[in-house]
């Protein structure tokens, strides 16, 4: 079995090794715990980039 987890966005549920669709999953993570936080983690990179994309365009 796999050692990385990831989190399932059709149910939002956390697995341990691919066994949701890769559109589907988000990963891979080192633990559990940090699968779970899947989305959080999503938000705030997505946050950075759009704040990196702005300074770009507006210096």
């Amino acid at each position: 079995m796999s050692d990385e987890w990831y989190f399932s966005l059709d149910d939002h549920t956390v697995h341990r090794g691919k066994d949701a669709r890769a559109l589907n999953r988000m990963g891979p993570y080192p633990d559990e715990a940090t699968a779970r936080q899947a989305l959080e983690i999503a938000k705030a990179r997505n946050a950075q980039a759009d704040s990196a994309d702005d300074k770009w365009e507006n210096g």
